[in-house]
């Protein structure tokens, strides 16, 4: 839970230009383009090494309609009424979220990585810890009090 709650405020601790890119990101993974790529792209080789199992066709008939099955395809049992449960479209809807979180985790991740890039630059210079003038990072005397520094 707290590697989730860690995510989520990276999340939305994301920088303003970062932002602006992220809604792009969102737009081009919209609903529609993701079951696109489901349907058509993932689930096929999953059905086929199931043993030529189309996913969006997998259902559970509770009560049967106006014309009693065994139905072919959804699509029949729904034209006739009958009221099924339909965990291959579920399994399809999974596999889609989690294609889309797996998108946005590496989007965080990527902003991390470039703030950390950013925060790992080295100072240029620091404070002489006897008088207090700031010097080069550098130097190994101080020019205004000349004292050594380690």
């Amino acid at each position: 839970m707290p590697a989730i709650h860690a995510g989520m405020t990276d999340l939305v601790l994301i920088d303003g230009d970062a932002l602006r890119n992220f809604d792009q990101v969102i737009d081009f993974m919209t609903l529609d383009k993701m079951r696109i790529a489901v349907d058509d792209i993932i689930m096929p080789p999953i059905g086929l090494v199931m043993g030529n199992v189309d996913f969006s066709n997998l259902y559970l008939v509770f009560k049967e309609g106006a014309s009693s099955g065994p139905y072919a395809a959804l699509a029949e049992a729904k034209k006739a009424g009958a009221v099924t449960v339909n965990y291959g479209l579920f399994a399809n809807s999974v596999i889609s979220f989690l294609i889309v979180a797996f998108a946005v985790f590496l989007l965080v991740r990527l902003v991390n990585k470039m703030k950390r890039q950013e925060a790992m630059t080295e100072p240029t210079s620091r404070e002489c810890p006897y008088c207090a003038s700031t010097i080069s990072s550098k130097a190994k005397r101080c020019p205004h009090c000349t004292s050594e520094l380690g």
